[in-house]
């Protein structure tokens, strides 16, 4: 080996060993990894209102979220959905109300930017139905303009073509009490009571309080909802107090015994809401409970308040054990066995909603948060058997137990296409998206590319096994899902760089010689995407336009996940993509700060496509670190 690549081989273990150490200063005493989950601004504007609608506000210091909304504001007057998206409409409305509800008056010059903006892409009237409904229970929008959801969808049978378990489990748990909601249709008074006409483009006397139509067959779904409000007016809605009794007693059921409601604040806060409706008491334990799980998502610094829409431990301590691991840590090391033992506790030996339409699976899944008993996902509980995997914990026989009772759930949940899902069987029933409710489309939760490849890759890095049948239905998807340039799409990642990296990882693993070609492709299409920096970065933007596939700005990220599929292509095949992988770790090394970390701006994680997005601020840490442990990995082996 030539000096000059001695001298790069010296800089990449400097750079692990950073990396290591960081990790390793940020574990949490008992054992596990947590970093902020960042989203836009109107998880905590809509805390806001929640607060204000109770009267619990001044028991929290909200003076602070007006200091954060005031830092998120863009140069532009508007709030962003992602980092550098030039703003939008709907954040940037809520982002208005609630510094309103703080007490900032509307002639303050923050304000008067914001209105600019807002009226400028057409105000109120253009924002999201999310957005409406949170106006229309302070008296800024007319329940007129919301679509109606009867109580009686809680009475339909399981087996009905339409029932509440057809819809993805993030949009069932924020569903559910919304019917109690928008049955009751509330406008509550808040100290300071606002309106908001100033930001109705045609003027608050001209608006026309509507669904908007879409000019196809999906406007059939505006008459049904004339229906249901004529029912509504002339109090002739069926089995109304049934359907509001079920749905109360489906929120209770479903509360964690720490407070939360499906691990995310849209369920959290509307289950809330319904109770607020349904008049319980602000001192009920229930909703003690509730407000202080929400308070456990809140981020405060001195002169912030901010909250998260999620928390993910169990995701990052799953990711940063293979860091650690990959990297050159003895799978004996006591981080990786604290960390293990943890994650062992968190199994979850509940039946969750799954069960409803998976009737043969039994529990033994893995959730993204530290309680969520309802809803374990396939995507977490694959990583985190890889994880185990590659622990040495003091009692391997408990650990290849809980190995085993999770891969006989993760193969239970195959859909019948031939891949998974995240939280759900079969949940793909796509006109759900198309009703006026369902205008963030994500009302579903079908198989997708990225989490069928991450079971796969577990099968094979953890030399494990399913039906043969059903491999070759999982493997045959995967191919059809190969887009026509040789990428696949990333469902919970941004966005084809990191569906991408995950179908190599797999294949590589998985028959690869069989899988050539295909791999092939993926690999020849990372690389024909590579930055001239030698990084790799893709814009959320190309969930809405695909000509953006695998265009951005590098980040640490999205550079790791380009190199562990390359890395992975590369081994399966032979073909290692030498002179990209070099650009791509020279990327990496260069970028990394003195503390061993690496900053990026960029949400690279995916809620719900075009509509949603997150940071996850471990990202930028230990997909790198696994990154420079496998290229490391490969050089020592010549």
């Amino acid at each position: 080996m030539q000096t000059q690549d001695r001298v790069k081989v010296n800089q990449v273990a400097t750079a692990i060993a950073a990396s290591q150490q960081y990790l390793l200063s940020i574990q949490n005493p008992a054992g596990y990894w947590w970093a902020e989950l960042e989203s836009n601004v109107t998880i905590t504007a809509e805390v806001v209102l929640l607060h204000k609608i109770w009267g619990t506000d001044q028991g929290r210091p909200l003076h602070k979220v007006a200091a954060y909304l005031r830092q998120e504001q863009r140069q532009h007057g508007g709030w962003e959905l992602f980092y550098g998206d030039g703003g939008e409409l709907s954040t940037s409305v809520e982002a208005y109300m609630a510094l309103r509800l703080l007490g900032v008056p509307a002639t303050d010059p923050a304000m008067v930017r914001a209105r600019k903006f807002i009226l400028q892409r057409g105000g109120i009237s253009k924002t999201r139905i999310f957005t409406k409904l949170h106006l229309a229970l302070i008296g800024c929008y007319n329940w007129r303009g919301i679509p109606s959801l009867p109580p009686w969808i809680m009475l339909l049978p399981k087996a009905f073509p339409v029932n509440i378990y057809e819809m993805s489990s993030w949009a069932r748990s924020s569903t559910v009490p919304l019917l109690v909601v928008c049955d009751r249709k509330p406008v509550f008074i808040t100290d300071p009571t606002i309106n908001l006409d100033e930001l109705y483009a045609e003027g608050v006397d001209r608006v026309r309080w509507e669904l908007p139509q879409s000019g196809d067959w999906t406007d059939l779904f505006l008459t049904l909802d004339q229906g249901f409000k004529l029912a509504e007016s002339l109090n002739l809605v069926p089995f109304r107090q049934e359907g509001i009794k079920a749905a109360e007693k489906w929120i209770l059921e479903r509360q964690e015994a720490t407070g939360d409601w499906g691990g995310i604040i849209p369920a959290m806060l509307n289950s809330m809401l319904a109770l607020r409706c349904l008049d319980y008491d602000r001192n009920d334990p229930i909703v003690e409970r509730g407000l202080q799980a929400i308070d456990n998502f809140v981020i405060e610094t001195e002169d912030s308040y901010r909250v998260q829409p999620c928390i993910s431990p169990v995701w990052d301590t799953a990711w940063a054990m293979r860091a650690l691991v990959e990297s050159g840590f003895a799978a004996a090391h006591p981080a990786v066995v604290q960390a293990g033992e943890w994650l062992l506790q968190k199994q979850i030996l509940d039946y969750g909603d799954w069960a409803v339409k998976n009737r043969q699976g039994k529990p033994g899944a893995w959730a993204f948060e530290f309680d969520n008993r309802f809803y374990p996902d396939v995507d977490d509980s694959a990583v985190v058997v890889m994880a185990l995997h590659v622990a040495k914990l003091p009692n391997e026989e408990i650990k290849q137990a809980a190995i085993a009772r999770a891969v006989n759930w993760i193969a239970s949940m195959q859909c019948k296409p031939g891949g998974w899902a995240a939280f759900d069987l079969d949940n793909d029933q796509d006109w759900l998206n198309s009703i006026p409710y369902g205008d963030l489309k994500a009302m579903i939760d079908p198989n997708t590319a990225d989490v069928t490849a991450r079971v796969l890759e577990m099968l094979g890095a953890c030399d494990l096994s399913i039906d043969s049948d059903n491999l070759e239905r999982s493997l045959s998807y995967l191919l059809r899902e190969q887009e026509t340039e040789g990428c696949w799409f990333g469902r919970w990642g941004v966005n084809y760089i990191y569906g991408t990296s995950g179908v190599l990882s797999a294949l590589a693993l998985i028959d690869p010689q069989r899988h050539k070609l295909s791999i092939e492709r993926g690999a020849a299409w990372l690389v024909g995407c590579q930055n001239p920096d030698g990084g790799w970065g893709e814009s959320c933007r190309s969930y809405n336009d695909p000509s953006l596939k695998g265009k951005g700005n590098s980040t640490a990220s999205q550079t790791a996940w380009a190199l562990i599929g390359l890395l992975a292509a590369g081994e399966a095949t032979g073909k290692l993509a030498f002179e990209a992988i070099e650009r791509g770790i020279a990327y990496l090394v260069a970028t990394q700060q003195p503390d061993g970390t690496w900053f990026e701006a960029d949400f690279t994680g995916t809620g719900f496509p075009c509509h949603f997005y997150l940071k996850y601020h471990m990202y930028q840490q230990y997909f790198p670190l696994i990154a420079l442990g496998r290229y490391q990995a490969v050089i020592q082996k010549g």
